[in-house]
């Protein structure tokens, strides 16, 4: 791509191509204090914290079902407030802002699609199997081949997803646009949880580490961090999150 395009950037794009990047769903504003509020957004914060704390509850049956341990109630209750504190916080600012980006009704999507799988599905514990220990995996009867062949498909579709995301938000495109990205990947997934013999992690628990790697990218670049010393933070960040994980996988060995 980088030859035949010869390092050119093409642009600008069609505005009803960037809207996928940059455009907000319709929006129901009303007058709110000095400025006004988007009641789409109020409600979607209501239903997340009404699933959010249905899934709590769902949790901590099953544990009881099952004869599991629970947490006191104090610390559900404080887990609860903080997340769904969180969740208040971001829906206020993006209702008293411009409401709901596509780009997030896009991202809400693919972690619901990918969470139910990972988590529901036969192939999810397949893949979670082949990432554990692939020759155990293998003599149990799963076709290693198979997995391999549609966990990288997968990844294929899902970076044509993020190119037209990222070109639409640019407003054009470029081969090298998301040159360096990958180390963001990463380092969000291994904060998130994911071990790096494989086999463990989730899908929101590397939602959340893509939004610390965001948060540390944003606050590098407000304080007028230079590019270079921001790869060396975040390449430290990657390294702590992997060794934390082998020396807690060690210890538990």
């Amino acid at each position: 791509t980088y030859t035949i395009l010869k390092a050119q950037t093409k642009g600008p794009l069609q505005p009803d191509y960037t809207w996928i990047g940059a455009g907000f769903i319709p929006t129901i504003k009303v007058s709110f204090g000095s400025g006004t509020i988007d009641l789409i957004s109020i409600l979607i914060a209501v239903i997340a914290s009404i699933l959010i704390i249905l899934a709590e509850m769902k949790n901590i049956k099953t544990k009881i079902k099952y004869g599991f341990a629970t947490n006191p109630t104090w610390q559900v209750f404080i887990k609860l407030a903080v997340i769904i504190g969180i969740v208040w916080f971001f829906f206020y600012k993006i209702a008293t802002y411009n409401g709901i980006p596509y780009v997030l009704v896009l991202m809400g999507i693919l972690v619901g699609v990918y969470h139910f799988v990972t988590s529901k599905t036969v192939a999810g514990r397949q893949i979670y199997a082949l990432g554990g220990n692939a020759k155990a995996a293998r003599l149990s009867g799963i076709d290693t081949r198979k997995v391999f062949f549609w966990v990288y498909t997968n990844m294929g579709i899902l970076a044509a997803v993020a190119g037209v995301v990222l070109s639409a938000r640019n407003a054009s495109a470029t081969p090298k646009a998301g040159d360096g990205f990958e180390l963001d990947a990463i380092g969000s997934c291994y904060i998130g949880g994911a071990a790096a013999a494989g086999g463990v992690g989730t899908i929101m628990g590397a939602v959340v580490g893509a939004f610390i790697m965001g948060i540390l990218n944003n606050g590098m670049s407000m304080i007028g961090w230079s590019t270079d010393i921001q790869k060396v933070v975040k390449g430290i960040v990657l390294l702590g999150a992997v060794t934390l994980d082998v020396l807690s996988k060690r210890k538990k060995a």
